[in-house]
């Protein structure tokens, strides 16, 4: 599996004449990001799994080597096993290496590179992390990304910094995401049950 099939699959963005915008990839992609769909889930994983466990034994390194590699390898690890392992603890196991991926990248100003709807998926694993100091790295990162986000692209990543700081104040609040705690076999407290009643409490 290249990398660029990662790409092409996620963001969609050489379809027809003329590139797509960063909104316009947002609209269209957003179906296949976002909605839980078991049919997405088993493409997703008949397709790249082998690439999620050759990625796991390194066999994929050289990837991290550009900014584009390795948003295609932190997308797998991060996205793609969200979807293969859903309802299942495995989703969450690959997460420690796609933040540690993440931390990296951004200190090689990887992020930098990349077009703010690519950038999205750069900082989803400060996002997915269960620690108030990545919580408020996300945020930042977020709202970087607003700042640097073209006019057209503003309302949309405005919408990415509130879902960043629903996410921080969940983790301030209780240390982690309670909306995990029975897949990972963890026991959820009183106030974490009431949480758990809000809609939305489980994104």
């Amino acid at each position: 599996m290249d990398k660029d099939n990662i790409l092409n699959f996620w963001f969609d963005a050489a379809q027809g004449e003329q590139p797509l915008s960063d909104l316009e990839i947002n609209q269209q992609q957003a179906a296949l990001w976002w909605k839980k769909d078991p049919h997405t889930d088993t493409s997703i994983r008949q397709r790249f799994e082998p690439t999620l466990k050759a990625l796991l034994r390194g066999e994929h390194n050289h990837w991290l080597q550009d900014a584009h590699g390795r948003l295609a390898a932190i997308i797998v690890l991060d996205q793609f096993s969200r979807n293969m392992y859903r309802n299942s603890a495995l989703s969450f196991t690959q997460d420690s290496l796609a933040l540690h991926w993440c931390l990296e990248g951004l200190r090689l100003d990887h992020d930098k590179q990349l077009r703010p709807i690519e950038r999205v998926f750069f900082y989803m694993p400060l996002e997915h992390a269960e620690s108030p100091q990545m919580q408020a790295l996300c945020l930042n990162k977020f709202q970087q990304l607003k700042a640097d986000s073209p006019d057209s692209f503003q309302e949309t990543a405005e919408n990415f910094v509130q879902f960043a700081q629903k996410h921080k104040v969940i983790i301030d609040r209780f240390g982690h995401f309670p909306h995990r705690n029975d897949i990972l076999g963890r026991d959820s407290s009183d106030e974490e049950l009431e949480f758990l009643k809000q809609p939305g409490s489980g994104f």
